[in-house]
């Protein structure tokens, strides 16, 4: 038995020590914020229209008319 309590006792260490180094972290840490530019292509907002392959058709836009 005294094999099993010194194991779990070296793991609640290394798990406390783990616990109070985030809690560290988290306390005495701030992130310094800055503006982000991301760039997105313009096809991804807008991609090309394509034909229709199966019947030749061009595109449809707008509403659909019925």
């Amino acid at each position: 038995m005294p094999t099993l309590f010194r194991f779990l006792v070296i793991c609640a260490v290394i798990g406390g020590s783990i616990y109070g180094a985030m809690w560290a972290l988290a306390l005495f840490v701030s992130p310094q914020p800055r503006e982000i530019t991301i760039r997105i292509p313009s096809e991804r907002i807008n991609p090309p229209a394509t034909a229709n392959p199966a019947t030749g058709n061009p595109p449809v836009t707008g509403a659909l008319k019925q």
